[in-house]
């Protein structure tokens, strides 16, 4: 195997755990809605999950650990992912809380920087916003 292989095989790693943690959130209120399900397909298409490996995740999305990215902007880009599936539904809840700060400790920030993030990024996602203006929100 070639080190690119390896590099790949890796990648895709990480992008099947990603996914793993987008469905865990996504199903922690309850049964799918529509809007959750658009965006698991388009997750799954961005990140190359097979539908072997949806349908794996989706019957046991916790077998699968956080695999952090260890670029900085990438591991805000996950946690843009997540915020995009927790407000799917246009809300936020408790148990989705508790999840989202255990996935930004999982991706490397400390309980403050997590708390900051999820503060900020709930306040944003309040709203609509795209990828690069929640990066700018999030670094000023």
């Amino acid at each position: 195997m070639s080190f690119i292989d390896l590099y790949n095989h890796s990648e895709h790693r990480r992008n099947l755990a990603h996914f793993a943690a987008i469905a865990t959130l996504a199903t922690s209120d309850g049964a799918l809605n529509q809007k959750e399900l658009t965006l698991l397909n388009q997750f799954a298409e961005k990140l190359d999950i097979t539908d072997e490996e949806y349908k794996e995740v989706i019957k046991n999305s916790n077998k699968y650990p956080i695999d952090p990215p260890t670029s900085s902007e990438k591991r805000l880009e996950r946690l843009y992912d997540l915020f995009r599936i927790i407000f799917a539904d246009h809300v936020i809840d408790t148990g989705e809380m508790v999840l989202i700060k255990k996935y930004a400790i999982g991706l490397g920030y400390s309980h403050e920087a997590a708390d900051k993030i999820i503060s900020r990024s709930v306040d944003i996602f309040s709203g609509k916003i795209d990828l690069e203006d929640y990066l700018y929100l999030l670094k000023h």
